[in-house]
Order: C-alpha cells, then structure tokens, then sequence
C-alpha cells in the first residue's frame, strides 16, 4: 500500500463502484469458501445459533450462506442496493438492511461481527471511529474477524475498469484501537498464503 496523505476517499466512490458492478463482482467472487478455516475459527468462538452480524455482507454468498448452513442468525448490513438484492435472492428471508457501515447504529448486540473484505474500503480517517462502533454492537465475549491491509497507507484495484479503493491501518494501530474499545487479539496472520494473501485480525469482546 502507498502511504496515506490526507486519508481521503470520496465517500460514495466505493459504494458507487458495487452498485454499478454488484453481479459481475458476485460471479468474480463466485461460491468456493476459500475462507473456510478462518470462518471455522471465528465459529468456534460463537455459541450454537448465535446471532452474527455480517457489516458489508455482499451478496451472502458465500461468507453468509456458511454461517446460516452452520446454525447461526445472520444479519446483513451493506451500503449497496444492488448487494441487498442478490443477498435477498440468495439467502431469502435473512434479515437484511441497507446502510453505511460508517453510520452503524442498530441498536442492538450481536454474539459475533464479520466485517470480511468489506472493512478495507474504508479510509484510515473512517477505519479508526468504526471501533467504537463494532463495541457498540457486540456482546460480552463477541468475536470480531475482519480484513485489512499489511501496512498503513491506501491503495488502488479495479472492477470492471472502475477504481476500487483500500484503506488500512498499522498492525500497531489496529492492536491500540482493539485493546481501547475492550477487543482482545486472538489471531493476526499478515498475507495468509492460505486464504489468498489476505491479512485477516481476529479479535474477542472482553466480558
């Protein structure tokens, strides 16, 4: 990733990019769950048929449609219409609801927070609020997994030709911010050659 200048992202660039190319990104994405093992630990920090919170869930496909296959309550949140629609389509009658992660106010706690691959849209600037935010909707002893970049800066990819923007922290600033808003760290793998290169934070509600 380059280094962050001024952490800024137009807001609804990202957002926009899905809502242009949301089918064409869950055909890219296709259904293989190459984020299995990972998943499998974040299950196994959940109690049988607790509720998850998926925050940017997609499509459903395939994050979502595992957890509900393993006996857990999904809720879905995604800023995207067209993402609502396919994750409607696919995982009919999961509750679901259209927002900005960045606004985030369910009111309500979940036994778990997925925020896989949808976290590192987000610029630096927005990324260190949403922690207050994640505490907010999680329950004493929730798991939080979500992905990030290797090092502090943003970068650029593509879908369809459109720019696609990342954002990330410093594995240090993540640490600070988790510990500060009750999170402690279970697992932190940078670049997992397993699970595509991702680096992936793993982390459990106190309490």
């Amino acid at each position: 990733m380059e280094p962050a200048d001024n952490e800024g992202v137009p807001d609804n660039s990202v957002i926009d990019v899905y809502q242009r190319h949301g089918a064409t990104w869950a055909t890219l994405r296709g259904e293989r769950l190459a984020e299995g093992p990972w998943l499998a630990r974040f299950c196994a920090l959940l109690p049988a048929g607790a509720s998850v919170l998926d925050i940017g869930c997609g499509s459903g496909v395939p994050m979502a449609r595992e957890l509900i296959r393993r006996g857990f309550a999904v809720t879905g949140i995604d800023a995207a219409p067209t993402m609502l629609k396919l994750f409607k389509c696919n995982l009919s009658g999961t509750p679901v609801y259209l927002g900005d992660m960045r606004e985030l106010a369910l009111g309500r706690r979940f036994a778990g927070l997925l925020a896989w691959d949808s976290f590192f849209h987000l610029s630096p600037l927005d990324q260190r609020p949403m922690f207050a935010r994640f505490q907010a909707h999680a329950a004493p002893g929730a798991p939080l997994m979500f992905t990030s970049g290797d090092v502090e800066g943003s970068a650029m990819g593509t879908l369809e030709g459109d720019a696609l923007y990342h954002g990330s922290l410093g594995s240090d600033e993540y640490r600070e911010l988790l510990d500060a808003t009750g999170f402690d760290v279970v697992e932190h793998v940078l670049q997992d050659p397993s699970c595509g290169h991702r680096t992936i934070w793993l982390a459990r509600q106190r309490g």
